[in-house]
């Protein structure tokens, strides 16, 4: 890579058909992008989201980098972030399972739990609370939370939906994740780009790992 070079995070929306994702890589290639991986965040009803990580020759070309992805009929660019490297969602997952079970004592799994998925999903905030009944007791937070009675609410709010409890369906800037053995709820915000199923699905994976450290701990 060249001094003035970038990395950067692309989500695309694409025509779930054969051909489309080269297509997309064929204008990626087209503003001497370099294509180091591709990740399918969500697919169904004909679309996937999918997003790529590529080097580009610099921040310049990214308005002519989306013009060219939006020329590929039924793609459409949902965001373009410049980063200083490349998460790996396999090997950040497979580190913060390391670091939750390297966790010496209770309060220490706690904050090694909001301090990691924060990082790994790149979140805003991040907040793991307990609910017993209507009452929420908040045991670690992130980055920039809003006030506790915020933190409560969502907590309250998220808990009254199966579907959003559950971590499989919820608002795009929130991902919510379980800890059922200790009445836990792990909340994770941030306004763009929208929570996808699979980030979803790793948060919760994440959750069930802290949950029987916990347990472990606890022993």
């Amino acid at each position: 890579m060249s001094e003035t070079s970038v990395h950067a995070l692309v989500r695309v929306w694409v025509a779930d058909r054969p051909g489309a994702l080269g297509l997309v890589a064929s204008r990626i290639g087209a503003v001497r992008g370099d294509i180091v991986s591709i990740d399918v965040l969500e697919h169904g009803d004909g679309v996937a989201v999918d997003e790529f990580a590529v080097n580009l020759p610099g921040p310049e070309v990214v308005d002519v980098l989306v013009r060219e992805i939006e020329q590929v009929d039924g793609a459409s660019v949902e965001q373009v972030r410049l980063v200083d490297h490349y998460p790996d969602a396999r090997l950040d997952a497979l580190e913060s399972a390391a670091l939750l079970c390297e966790a010496t004592d209770v309060d220490h799994l706690h904050s090694v739990l909001v301090t990691h998925v924060q990082d790994e999903f790149l979140a805003d905030w991040t907040a793991l609370c307990r609910r017993r009944g209507d009452e929420v007791e908040i045991l670690a937070s992130a980055g920039d939370p809003p006030g506790d009675a915020m933190v409560v609410a969502l907590v309250l709010g998220t808990s009254a939906s199966e579907a959003v409890a559950g971590g499989t369906a919820g608002p795009e800037d929130l991902a919510v994740a379980l800890l059922p053995g200790h009445d836990g709820v792990l909340l994770a915000s941030r306004p763009a780009p929208p929570f996808r199923v699979l980030e979803r699905i790793q948060l919760r994976a994440l959750a069930r790992i802290a949950d029987r450290t916990w347990q472990l701990l606890m022993d």
